[in-house]
């Protein structure tokens, strides 16, 4: 499945810093995203067991996002708690 244009400016608006479509490079934009594609690949797993070139993709996804969740707990811990909280994305 691939997201639309107007799919992703939608998670960029709800998710992104400054809650505007046009901010693609804010990590809270970039971290909801990997979380939209890795709930579509998780189901997608779900039925194709043995696919696992996209179990790969699926773990470098989920690798990216720990690695931004990271980057933004050591900058601004505010930031970090609001956007684990808004997606639900337990740690």
């Amino acid at each position: 499945m691939k997201l639309t244009t107007e799919a992703k400016q939608a998670i960029f608006e709800k998710n992104s810093l400054q809650k505007v479509a046009t901010d693609t490079g804010s990590a809270e934009a970039q971290i909801a995203l990997f979380t939209h594609r890795i709930t579509h690949l998780t189901e997608h797993l779900k039925v194709n067991k043995k696919d696992f070139s996209t179990r790969l993709g699926l773990l470098k996804l989920v690798g990216k996002r720990r690695r931004m969740l990271d980057y933004l707990q050591h900058r601004e811990i505010n930031r970090y708690r609001a956007i684990i909280k808004e997606l639900g994305i337990r740690k």
